[in-house]
């Protein structure tokens, strides 16, 4: 499941950053015949070259069953140019060179490209395409789902590339309320057979926690209940502000969880629109205070900050540890998960807690870009439409019916092929297959998707189970920063300059906080000064807030 977003520059290092400047600043502007805002009626091209991306494990496109069907249904003729590697040269090659093909597909372009392209006349505005006439399955989503046009629009109020995303959500499992499956990243397990032979109850506030993980310590839990040898007992081992196995969640009991994430780590959204880091709060700076405690007394890892997922199963799986975060019991504990239960969030020293929660993968608009290059975008648009029908979009993402997909069940659902089906048909995995099958480019697979037509993971419906049953009932708001805001050229330099230092010095002075404690009165003022000064955080804010405030105003439109 991917974290990206759509604004983040996850590209940008692939292209020439001389290639980013826009001939308009040259005087003239060369659209190739098409204007902006205004659909082109030349229809007459039916034959196009599309240069993109795949994944290492295809075979290719030029005989891709799904894809044959669709050029047939719509008419059109497609010579695919795609490749797994150096694909970013061949871009680089032929955007310079003025060669270009009709389109670009799955190259991943970010949205300072193309606001770049689309200036300059490389890119052309598909804004008025997008209507029941020309892309009616994508017209429909785009009116039913206006946050995904507002991801897709550019600052100048056009657009230049197809939306792309996955939103895997509750509403997929039959849930009322759709909420991401990254929601929350992190859910936290502690080992109730040890609470049970101490007779003590699963806490519910983290002063009863830190009793209980210093009640696992002292009574050397591993050694007494598992028998594991004398000292083995880790009272709770996580990682250090990591995705699914951070400490973070624990951060809610001071009002926040600073997940690591797409956006600015610290970065949230008020109920009342507003943007704040949590890092500059006196909430943040009584957190660290509380934590420092725990590290300081033992109950907390002392490899939290070094080591890694595999080193935390490991020691998981062999009974060594009382509390952890990941997204499933079973996976992290082993053989002795049934002993796991998950913990509540649990409230702080003022007898509440907040939980930030997170949207899910961005939507973005660089994995299909029409070029100026091509005569006939009605038709080559016609046919990507149908790659917005939801039993198209299921084939391109996993693989043919037949194929990935064995049959229906009495509700018209689709279900995927089992690893042991996998093997004993093709000789090898399902995911082996699905990495062959799958095709690059403008997906977008929505919540339902799951329930009306393919059947999702089971070890997702697990996961969205648990966090709609279980984590979901202790969120108060679900007011949540989009990572779906679109950002102007000059605003993403802003973010790519004061970003990194901005997050590394947050970071490392959590660290040196937990471990070493503080941070003193004059400890927090020279943070507070060098986050401003020297890492640009009023400079971040506005940046942030001006970007939501766009978002939220074409959103309302």
């Amino acid at each position: 499941m991917s974290k990206r977003s759509g604004w983040k520059r996850t590209a940008a290092g692939l292209f020439a950053a001389g290639l980013l400047v826009s001939c308009s600043a040259c005087g003239t502007v060369d659209y190739g015949g098409h204007e902006k805002g205004v659909a082109r009626t030349d229809t007459s091209q039916t034959e196009f070259t599309i240069l993109g991306g795949m994944s290492a494990l295809s075979s290719g496109y030029e005989n891709n069953t799904v894809l044959q069907q669709l050029e047939e249904e719509t008419g059109v003729s497609i010579e695919w140019n795609c490749m797994s590697d150096s694909l970013a040269e061949q871009v680089n090659i032929r955007i310079a060179g003025g060669e270009l093909p009709d389109a670009f597909l799955g190259v991943g372009f970010n949205n300072y490209d193309i606001s770049r392209y689309g200036d300059d006349g490389t890119f052309i505005d598909l804004s008025p395409y997008l209507t029941e006439e020309y892309m009616p399955n994508l017209s429909r989503i785009l009116e039913e789902n206006p946050d995904i046009k507002s991801a897709i629009t550019m600052d100048d109020g056009y657009i230049y590339g197809l939306p792309a995303g996955e939103r895997m959500g509750t509403a997929g499992i039959g849930k009322e309320e759709d909420y991401s499956i990254y929601t929350i990243p992190q859910f936290s397990m502690i080992n109730k057979a040890w609470l049970d032979q101490l007779g003590l109850p699963v806490p519910t506030t983290l002063d009863e926690l830190h009793d209980a993980l210093e009640a696992f310590k002292e009574n050397d839990m591993s050694a007494t209940y598992y028998g594991n040898e004398p000292g083995s007992t880790i009272p709770m081992s996580t990682g250090f502000d990591q995705w699914c196995w951070g400490q973070n969640i624990f951060y809610a009991g001071f009002g926040f969880t600073n997940w690591p994430n797409d956006v600015c780590n610290d970065l949230v959204l008020r109920d009342d629109g507003t943007v704040e880091f949590v890092c500059a709060t006196d909430a943040y700076r009584d957190a660290v205070t509380y934590f420092h405690d725990w590290y300081a007394e033992g109950l907390m890892d002392v490899e939290m900050f070094s080591q890694s997922d595999t080193q935390l199963i490991a020691k998981c799986s062999q009974g060594y540890v009382g509390v952890t975060t990941w997204w499933y019991i079973e996976e992290v504990m082993g053989d002795y998960a049934d002993d796991y239960v998950f913990l509540p969030v649990l409230d702080g020293p003022d007898g509440t807690h907040n939980v930030t929660v997170r949207t899910g993968g961005g939507i973005n608009s660089g994995s299909l870009c029409i070029t100026k290059a091509c005569k006939s975008p009605a038709n080559l648009l016609r046919y990507f439409d149908r790659w917005y029908d939801p039993e198209v979009v299921m084939q391109l993402q996993y693989g043919p019916i037949g194929v990935y997909f064995t049959g229906q069940d009495e509700n018209g659902v689709w279900q995927s092929i089992t690893d042991a089906e996998a093997q004993e048909q093709y000789g090898k995995s399902s995911g082996e297959l699905k990495g062959e099958q799958e095709v690059w480019g403008p997906k977008l697979i929505l919540s339902d998707y799951y329930r009306t037509t393919f059947k999702m993971e089971d070890r997702a419906i697990e996961r969205l189970t648990d966090l709609y049953d279980f984590w979901m009932p202790y969120v108060d708001s679900t007011t949540t920063y989009p990572v779906d805001c679109v950002f102007t050229g000059r605003e993403l330099d802003d973010i790519d300059w004061y970003r990194a230092s901005f997050e590394n010095m947050v970071s490392e002075q959590e660290g040196l906080w937990l471990k070493n404690g503080g941070p003193t009165d004059e400890e927090w003022e020279k943070y507070l000064s060098d986050l401003d000064k020297k890492c640009g955080m009023n400079k971040l804010l506005a940046t942030y807030q001006a970007a939501y405030d766009r978002y939220a105003g074409i959103e309302q439109e």
